[in-house]
């Protein structure tokens, strides 16, 4: 087992009061996390803008000025997969099945517990994953491709070149667990967890994705895939070993 260590992960938390923000704040960098505050959806976005996104992010509900907890979701969704978990005073069975069927991977009520806290980030953490690549304003990949997640854009050498925010979701997910298989079953639930899709619309917007960030998308290099199985994410100079190792066997 790959051992969790704290100090790896940047936590986001969101939350229009700074009482808890520096309650929530002290819990986790007690517990060795990177934390950063922002007291609305907006403040939030253009923190992300700034530093980057995220490995987590912690998120109330009610938020009087500007766009609320849902809201803030459904922006930061729009282009990537950053787990969240709600941290809201709201108690109603509707709310929390709605938090957890369409924005978030875990639910918790005010107050809380530093110990619970803490251990439901891990939970979440170990489960969703972290991120392979160091996050920053701008993720890079190697020496020609780099990604800002926030902004829906790729730089190929230096060259900015535009993705539409389903394309910088694909492409953050298959990023995150970079030299690993992605299974299909899995980019389709966590792309359109609301909608019935398939296969076909997958391939098109990951042969998109290639055609904007491959030297030749006809021999991708970055996104390969496995047939029937799913499709890898090979940054760096050890691209073809580890795309052998991805595809396996006789593929």
């Amino acid at each position: 087992m790959v051992e969790f260590v704290p100090q790896l992960y940047r936590i986001l938390a969101v939350d229009d009061s700074i009482v808890i923000l520096d309650m929530v704040k002290m819990m986790l960098r007690e517990a060795d996390f990177q934390v950063s505050t922002a007291t609305s959806g907006e403040e939030a976005l253009d923190l992300m803008k700034r530093e980057g996104l995220p490995h987590l992010a912690i998120v109330d509900i009610n938020m009087p000025l500007g766009m609320d907890g849902f809201e803030f979701c459904e922006a930061l969704h729009d282009f990537s997969d950053v787990p969240v978990i709600m941290l809201t005073a709201v108690d109603q069975s509707e709310t929390i099945i709605q938090a957890i069927e369409e924005h978030a991977e875990d639910y918790m009520t005010k107050p809380v517990s530093a110990g619970e806290l803490v251990a439901r980030v891990r939970r979440v953490l170990r489960s969703i994953g972290g991120f392979a690549l160091k996050l920053e304003r701008l993720t890079r990949a190697d020496g020609r491709l780099a990604v800002n997640f926030v902004e829906c854009e790729v730089l190929i050498n230096g060259r900015p070149i535009s993705l539409t925010p389903t394309e910088t979701k694909l492409l953050y997910i298959l990023m995150r667990d970079a030299g690993k298989l992605v299974t299909t079953d899995f980019l389709l639930r966590r792309l359109w967890p609301h909608e019935l899709a398939y296969q076909d619309r997958l391939r098109v917007y990951v042969h998109r994705l290639r055609s904007k960030i491959e030297e030749r998308p006809e021999e991708p290099r970055y996104v390969v895939s496995r047939r029937n199985k799913g499709y890898s994410f090979l940054p760096g100079l050890e691209e073809q070993k580890i795309a052998s190792a991805a595809r396996g066997p006789g593929t």
